[in-house]
């Protein structure tokens, strides 16, 4: 296996750092539009690694450099922006392609916040026939959220429920940053996405529904210490992708982001500055474009760099309702923490990034080996569990499974 990893910032940079303790591939070329960067994130690893230039928004660029290097698969690291030029150019160089955020969505031009317009993964679901005519696997949402979530509703369908009423991602944390009033963990680009979008809904009666931002809020009771958060509705490829492959009554995605964090968010929409579109400002060499979102992400830290001042843990996780193989009713939470501390300590890697990062290294390896394979545009939920959560163990990464209350 030769892998072509697109984006060598917070994730990609964590994936390399991961993916060297392990010998089920042959190559890893690192390629960010800033070369420097893909340097930085090689130099720290092995000779297998290598460095390159592309410019992710060319997907001529991607399908000659996956030529060039003989590539047979391509993870896609970068903001979900980029996701159509990578996956167009991925099969066009005759590769297999993983990403861990699916193409944008775009709102219903007439009824934003009941009906879905342009969803997300439509673009790349659409494509499907001819990933299949190619012979070409297209493994979408294998970061941790979408991801790990997916592969613990599949476990849960094949082996805890015998009918399920709610499939509910939850994710929260206690995490705290010490010297800053507001320094996001994870892409402020990708978070304002999600979080200003219109959150969808999937109802078996129903289909896909979207809401108003932050709606339907509850606390939840997180494991292993990080006890009770506020979640609310965000918009998020799980709901996208649980539906089409295994049997429920309702999925949602639920975000504990806290209070200040919403205000924060509310306000950069008040001020159009969570807008990509590009305004005109004034500047020392003349009118510039440029877009709001984007002065955004450059004025606030980058979250990869935050780990020496991070404190706290952070959970992605599945709650699951419905009736047992015993044929009781059943509240099951699968879920997957990891702690700051040691994530810093083991591989120098901020928790958040890391969690996202370890997931398709490990769907990598079980496709090297061969225990999972499939052709055509799919889902984690579409192959095994048990394979996954068995080598997600291994790793030194363990998942969680607490039963709650009916």
């Amino acid at each position: 296996m030769k892998i072509l990893l697109v984006g060598a910032g917070g994730v990609g940079s964590a994936f390399c750092s991961i993916a060297s303790r392990r010998d089920f591939f042959e190559e890893i070329v690192v390629a960010d539009y800033d070369l420097a960067r893909a340097e930085q994130a090689v130099v720290a690893v092995d000779r297998r690694f290598s460095a390159a230039q592309i410019d992710a928004s060319s997907e001529d660029a991607v399908a000659e450099l996956i030529r060039s290097r003989g590539i047979t698969h391509v993870m896609n690291a970068v903001d979900p922006r980029f996701n159509m030029s990578i996956f167009r150019g991925t099969l066009a160089g005759g590769a297999n392609y993983v990403d861990m955020a699916m193409s944008l969505s775009q709102r219903h031009p007439d009824k934003p916040y009941e009906e879905t317009g342009v969803k997300l993964g439509d673009e790349q679901f659409e494509m499907e026939p001819q990933w299949k005519e190619a012979g070409l696997l297209a493994l979408l949402g294998f970061g941790v959220e979408p991801g790990l979530a997916n592969v613990f509703a599949r476990y849960a369908s094949d082996h805890l429920f015998s009918d399920i009423d709610e499939l509910g991602t939850r994710d929260g944390s206690n995490l705290t940053v010490e010297g800053y009033e507001f320094a996001p963990s994870f892409s402020i680009w990708t978070t304002i996405e999600e979080c200003l979008n219109p959150p969808v809904i999937w109802e078996k009666d129903r289909g896909w529904f979207v809401t108003e931002p932050f709606s339907e809020p509850e606390v939840f009771d997180f494991p292993e210490g990080i006890g009770p958060v506020e979640c609310v509705n965000v918009e998020h490829e799980e709901v996208l992708l649980m539906p089409r492959w295994i049997e429920c009554k309702r999925a949602t995605f639920k975000y504990g982001l806290g209070d200040e964090f919403i205000d924060v968010l509310k306000t950069l929409h008040k001020l159009g500055l969570d807008r990509t579109e590009k305004v005109v400002v004034n500047s020392d060499k003349g009118p510039v474009g440029v877009s709001p979102r984007d002065v955004v992400a450059a004025c606030l830290p980058n979250p990869a760099t935050l780990g020496p001042q991070m404190k706290g843990k952070t959970c992605a996780g599945l709650w699951v309702t419905g009736t047992g193989k015993d044929g009781k009713p059943r509240s099951t939470y699968l879920y997957h923490v990891v702690d700051n501390e040691w994530s810093m300590a083991e591989y120098g890697h901020q928790c958040v990034v890391w969690q996202t990062a370890i997931n398709p290294v490990v769907a990598l390896e079980l496709l090297a080996n061969g225990t999972w394979s499939g052709v055509g545009v799919l889902g984690p939920e579409c192959f095994d569990s048990v394979p996954f959560l068995e080598l997600l163990t291994e790793y030194g990464s363990p998942w969680g499974q607490k039963e709650l209350p009916v």
